[in-house]
């Protein structure tokens, strides 16, 4: 299991890398007031419309630790950075930013999320809190492939509730890489789930040589929660990174 480390000073992203980092999305005041100082106009105004400031704090941290980190990356100030966003919503960095190859994906759930990073790749990540399902068989039977579902059926209820999540996660890593969201349907590809075994992509319905083409990986940001990375690449090396107080980001650089 890959631990999650404090980033270095000198962060760079190498050409065969992939990073994802851990962000708590609950931190002090300090930190909300200092991420929110990097936020562009329509992200603020949509902060201010969240009925709950609970939602809105979360709304904040997410957008402001993204910038903070592509900052680093690119080496530019984070209010500066431009997205534009696919028609499944799907969010890129605009072109005008002069970054065509840059690439990442961002999730979040309850307090954590999840954020990863590459030059060149298709990727996607997906956190979910693992909490009690009474409906997951339910929600498995409509959303699962067939056999997906007929694996999961076999498991005792201790298992299911681990194995829904651990497939989950994998399927919505997967429809988030190709930017199409919930508009791809979910039983047309298949993901193994079953607790203790090992992350991957097992057929997809559209190419049969497809799923191959791509490395699933299992995260493991909390005890509370599951996860995973999906890359359409098998060459690169995973590095995960603990987001650090704004401080260490000079955001105003």
């Amino acid at each position: 299991m890959t631990a999650w480390q404090t980033p270095p000073v000198d962060l760079t992203l190498p050409p065969d890398a992939v990073h994802v980092w851990r962000a708590h999305l609950e931190p002090g005041q300090r930190v909300v007031d200092e991420l929110a100082h990097v936020l562009a106009a329509d992200e603020q105004a949509r902060a201010a419309r969240f009925y709950f400031e609970r939602d809105r704090r979360r709304y904040i941290v997410g957008r402001g630790v993204l910038r903070t980190i592509i900052g680093r990356y690119l080496a530019v100030p984070p209010q500066s950075i431009q997205f534009t966003y696919t028609a499944h919503g799907k969010p890129e960095l605009a072109a005008a930013m002069g970054f065509p190859t840059f690439a990442f994906n961002v999730s979040h759930s309850q307090t954590l999320a999840l954020f990863a990073f590459s030059w060149g790749r298709v990727l996607g990540v997906d956190i979910e809190f693992a909490r009690d399902l009474q409906d997951a068989k339910d929600i498995a039977r409509i959303n699962f492939s067939p056999r997906e579902f007929a694996v999961f059926c076999q498991l005792s209820p201790a298992q299911q509730q681990e194995a829904f999540f651990n497939c989950w996660t994998r399927k919505e890593a997967f429809i988030k890489a190709i930017g199409e969201g919930l508009s791809y349907p979910l039983h047309q590809f298949d993901v193994t789930f079953v607790p203790g075994e090992a992350a991957k992509l097992v057929y997809v319905a559209e190419d049969v040589a497809e799923a191959a083409r791509w490395r699933l990986l299992a995260l493991h940001p909390h005890p509370q929660y599951k996860a995973a990375l999906i890359v359409r690449d098998h060459a690169w090396q995973l590095a995960q990174f603990e987001f650090q107080a704004p401080d260490r980001f000079k955001l105003t650089g």
